[in-house]
């Protein structure tokens, strides 16, 4: 994977996206639906992945057979949205290694404040990829892959669910290594920081908060 942005076209990606713009999908509906399109999401970020081979025995006789080489991947979730697609990711990979990076955004300066931080071991021998439905002013993201970074990560991709213009500039600037992986890219944000026309704030509605 060595473009820095895809924007996963895909008619089912797109369909349940616009169920969950919708303000009048329920929160139990919204869960659902970012669960099974971070699904989609995860079969285009790890099409890449390296392979090797293993000798088995299938009924018929014996083969060498195709399976993911090297270390499990990490799958880090930016919280607390994050594990809206972290759920989904795991279903399709029940064996990844999970990290979780907490960062709030200060609402007056709209810059990351870290409050948490635990990762698996071993990162630079990983495939890292990190979870955050919404890439906005892309600070959060861009702090939390500098973390990724400090503790050996890199190789290390970018899943989120919307972006904005300006978060894709703030990435590929910050980290130009980072393929980031999308479902769409929005028009803009507005003076809150809010991605337009967006979806609101994905952890409001995923867990039903205020």
């Amino acid at each position: 994977m060595h473009e820095h942005l895809t924007v996963v076209r895909h008619p089912l990606v797109q369909h349940k996206l616009t169920i969950m713009r919708d303000k009048e999908t329920s929160t139990n509906s919204f869960r659902r639906l970012l669960r099974e399109i971070s699904q989609l999401l995860a079969y285009e970020i790890t099409r890449e992945m390296e392979l090797t081979t293993r000798r088995i025995e299938t009924p018929l006789c014996a083969m060498d057979a195709p399976e993911i080489d090297g270390k499990k991947l990490a799958l880090i979730s930016i919280l607390r949205a994050g594990n809206g697609l972290l759920d989904g990711v795991l279903e399709l990979i029940p064996a990844a290694r999970v990290g979780f990076v907490g960062l709030y955004r200060d609402e007056k300066t709209l810059q990351p404040v870290q409050y948490y931080y635990k990762v698996p071991s071993r990162l630079e021998d990983r495939l890292v990829i990190a979870l955050d439905p919404m890439l906005a002013t892309g600070n959060s993201s861009a702090a939390a892959i500098d973390l990724l970074k400090n503790s050996g990560a890199t190789n290390i991709r970018f899943m989120c669910l919307l972006a904005a213009p300006e978060g894709v500039k703030r990435m590929k600037e910050a980290h130009p290594d980072v393929p980031i992986v999308t479902a769409a890219v929005d028009e803009r944000l507005n003076e809150l920081g809010y991605i337009v026309p967006g979806l609101g704030d994905a952890g409001d509605r995923m867990f039903g908060t205020k």
